[in-house]
């Protein structure tokens, strides 16, 4: 199983528990990359203009935010 797969599924069955770190790199080997960081803020750029902003709240991800990326991915996917 690729490291893909892992963090997809590991996102997608625990959302709520997902670490920011994982969320981060989730987004990168979903095709988007590191634009800049704002204060607490990670924001990522997607080539198709796509810009998702991520927030670590203690190490762990905002689950609405793991959600609009794993709705990024699905919707993507179906193409």
């Amino acid at each position: 199983m690729s490291r893909f797969s892992k963090l997809y599924n590991k996102a997608k069955n625990a959302p709520g528990n997902l670490r920011f770190t994982d969320l981060c790199a989730l987004a990168e080997l979903a095709g988007f990359r590191f634009n800049r960081s704002a204060g607490s803020h990670r924001l990522y750029e997607h080539p198709s203009g796509m810009m998702m902003n991520f927030q670590d709240r203690d190490g762990k991800a905002k689950p609405y935010q793991v959600k609009q990326l794993l709705d990024f991915i699905d919707l993507n996917n179906r193409q």
